[in-house]
């Protein structure tokens, strides 16, 4: 019911049993984060390798760890370990060490080798490598819980001069296939000079740049190499175009991967399913979506081919990207297996306790030939969902439904944050939030039970203060808004000073586990406010097309509505209220800042503040305004439509007191729109400050270095401090002016 309080509290050491005390988080909580960010299963599912991040002074450092599951199902290796099962009372253990970033780890087809990127971040002109670590038998059957490390070294296979981005093992386990840049430079010119900046670039494209990567000089394409100790690889892709994602073909003759081979690729981007044959020669397309495709996997037989995409062609934000299969041989278009599914088939939900240093991995993955399991985000949540295909035709042969249960053995979506995806042997397992918890490795049981294995991910939090979750439908103009409502435990009802804490995207939805800067606002005691406004995705297409082209209107309106019912639920003090955002968060900051008198305080990260000059100055500008029905500035009344969206337009009635903080290698919401906003600000005299933090792109809060994200998470905490909780506190009326526009 609409304005009711759900009751899913999800706080406190367990679910349910929310904590009342705690060491109280602060800034330097960062320096103390351990992530799990990625894993792979083994192909028989008696183990995991998963990749644990955390922080080494002003980096971070990432090593594999082996997680036993179970014993092995296929009898390729024996896993007893003194005639005790594999997996019983038997502990993780850690296979990497040293100062490195070890990532993305591949387990080989007959489980006994894994292959990994390793960087090394101490020194960080040294490129990426591409290593392969042989596991011994003592590995899978685990270890004695004391961290022991493996003692044999890895190997390099290949370690190009420009870096490795991903590795795909092919299925006699001999090959690696990997992504790497090829020499050939793209916009550098006159005389090159090794570790200096090139003479000139000469720009004829729009894809020059990108959001933290910087200048994209070289195209990466498709390798393959021998699994063996400085291989020689061999180039399989050359071309204008950039390679992502490589599958090999179970045959072992193409190898699949993305790419958008278009001549005005930059203009109008749709990556498409290709596939290259190993022993070389020309590439085809295997799967082409309308729309464009994320990923793609070939079915166990080869037959077809699943893939994760857009439907329809030039897609808005209100296209669900969905799963699709066809025929391997490109013989028809693929179909949609759940074509009437209102949710994103991907991890789409807000919540750094993922880390954000590694991508999603949401599938799709085969469980057998009438299978694809791929995450889902529902409302905020993320798992695994069954996708049943006909093994013959492709067509769907039934409803999606997703892998968790309720406790009536109904399916439901947990109140869970999946982010990376592996089925192997009848088994599904994912790196995902639980509740409030951070990310561990998990398997899907029989009853449909998330369980845990392990608490690699976890266990950096135990006598931390943990906020107290609340679930509310707060009722809106357009329906009910779901949003999370983060205590200090022990609470109770009393009005507390209340930070709104709005996600980015606006394709983003806040998911259950609360991030870092949530602990430590409810540390200070905090409420904070975590509303999934109109344009949020995985609450249905309807749910975003209303705030498509209008920024500033709808999703305001929402985002008041919050706060008039915690307000008058009287669990938010009204004359206590702050804001904070960053991306299209940040625009919300500052939108509300400049069109409302009712808050006391705002902090904006990386936020929008002129959408005219942002359509060119941010690296996806074109097609993010176009997507957004934000509209171009070709004509006067299109410049009028971009500029009544922008938080600048309305500069003169911004008094509330702004903090802008600003990464300035940031290429998304480049720094040009924290200046201006800065600038007319200071101009006017208002209260305002800017924060530029060097070398940090967009989501430096969350990927940062460690020292800058400390010193982001104090300014924050201490301007919402001398300006919520100060001495000039006196109630703010709702707003009197009405929307400009």
């Amino acid at each position: 019911m609409a304005g009711a309080e759900r009751g899913r509290g999800t706080g406190g050491a367990r679910a349910g049993r929310p904590a009342r005390s705690g060491r109280a988080a602060g800034p330097e909580t960062v320096l103390r984060q351990v992530v799990v960010e990625d894993h792979d299963m083994a192909p028989d599912a008696s183990f995991a390798i998963v990749v644990r991040r955390s922080v080494h002074g002003t980096t971070y450092r990432s090593h594999l760890w082996l997680v036993p599951l179970g014993p092995a199902r296929t009898g390729a290796r024996d896993l007893s370990r003194r005639g005790a099962p594999a997996g019983r009372g038997i502990r993780p253990g850690r296979l990497t060490s040293g100062a490195v970033r070890d990532t993305a780890p591949r387990i080989s087809p007959d489980g006994r080798r894994v292959a990994f990127i390793r960087s090394w971040p101490d020194d960080p002109d040294r490129p990426a490598a591409a290593l392969v670590l042989e596991l011994a038998d003592g590995d899978v059957a685990g270890t004695d819980g004391a961290g022991s490390v493996a003692d044999r070294d890895p190997w390099t296979v290949a370690a190009p001069p420009h870096g490795v981005s991903d590795l795909a093992w092919a299925p006699d386990g001999r090959r690696l296939a990997f992504v790497a840049p090829g020499p050939e430079r793209r916009f550098a010119a006159g005389r090159v000079v090794p570790g200096k900046p090139p003479v000139v670039r000469r720009i004829d494209r729009l894809d020059w740049r990108l959001n933290d990567v910087g200048y994209l000089d070289r195209w990466d394409h498709l390798w393959v190499a021998a699994a063996r100790r400085d291989a020689r690889p061999r180039r399989l892709t050359r071309g204008d175009w950039g390679v992502a994602s490589p599958a090999w073909s179970p045959d072992g003759r193409e190898i699949a991967f993305l790419a958008d081979m278009a001549p005005d690729a930059d203009r109008r981007p749709r990556r498409i399913v290709h596939a290259v044959p190993v022993a070389g020669g020309g590439t085809r397309v295997l799967a082409d979506l309308a729309g464009g495709a994320t990923a793609a996997s070939w079915s166990p037989d080869g037959r077809l081919v699943a893939c994760i995409g857009y439907g329809v062609p030039e897609p808005l934000d209100d296209v669900m990207p969905g799963l699709f299969v066809g025929p391997s041989d490109g013989s028809r278009p693929p179909v949609a297996l759940a074509p009437h599914l209102d949710l994103p088939v991907g991890a789409w939900q807000d919540t750094d306790l993922n880390g954000w240093t590694s991508s999603a991995r949401p599938g799709p993955a085969w469980d057998g030939p009438g299978q694809v399991v791929a995450l889902v985000t529902d409302r905020g949540r993320c798992v695994p969902w069954s996708f049943p295909v006909d093994p013959e035709s492709g067509e769907p042969a039934g409803d999606a439904e997703p892998l968790t249960r309720d406790e009536g053995a109904r399916p439901a979506t947990a109140d869970a944050a999946g982010w990376t995806l592996s089925v192997s042997a009848g088994t599904v397992s994912v790196v995902t939030t639980l509740g409030d918890a951070p990310q561990d490795l998990m398997t899907i049981e029989a009853s449909g039970r998330l369980r845990r294995r392990g608490t690699l991910g976890s266990a950096w939090r135990r006598g931390l203060l943990v906020p107290e979750m609340r679930g509310l439908d707060a009722p809106g103009p357009g329906g009910a808004i779901e949003c999370w409502l983060a205590s200090p435990p022990g609470a109770g009802d009393a009005a507390l000073p209340t930070i709104v804490d709005f996600h980015g995207g606006p394709l983003g939805a806040w998911a259950p586990a609360p991030a870092l800067e949530v602990h430590m606002l409810v540390a200070r005691g905090y409420r904070v406010l975590l509303p999934n406004i109109r344009g949020s995705t995985s609450y249905g297409a309807a749910w975003i097309r209303p705030q498509l082209g209008d920024w500033g209107g709808v999703d305001a309106a929402d985002a008041h509505a919050a706060v008039n019912h915690v307000v008058a639920l009287g669990l938010a003090d009204p004359a206590r209220l702050g804001i904070l955002g960053l991306s299209y968060g940040g625009f919300m900051v500052n939108w509300l800042a400049a069109t409302s008198d009712r808050f006391r305080a705002a902090v904006t990260d990386g936020g929008v503040a002129n959408q005219v000059s942002s359509w060119a100055n941010s690296d996806t500008g074109p097609e993010y305004c176009r997507a957004a029905l934000l509209g171009h500035p070709f004509t006067p009344e299109a410049v009028d439509r971009l500029w009544r969206q922008s938080p600048l337009a309305h500069v003169t009635d911004l008094r509330t007191p702004l903090l802008i903080l600003q990464g300035e290698a940031d290429h998304r919401c480049p720094p040009a729109d924290a200046e201006q906003l800065f600038v007319a600000l200071r101009v006017l005299g208002r209260t305002v400050e800017y924060v530029l933090y060097p070398d940090e792109s967009h989501t430096f809060h969350i990927t940062g270095r460690p020292d800058r994200r400390v010193d982001r998470m104090r300014r924050m905490l201490d301007w919402f401090e001398r300006h919520v909780l100060g001495a000039d506190t006196h109630l703010h009326r709702l707003p009197s002016r009405p929307r400009p526009g």
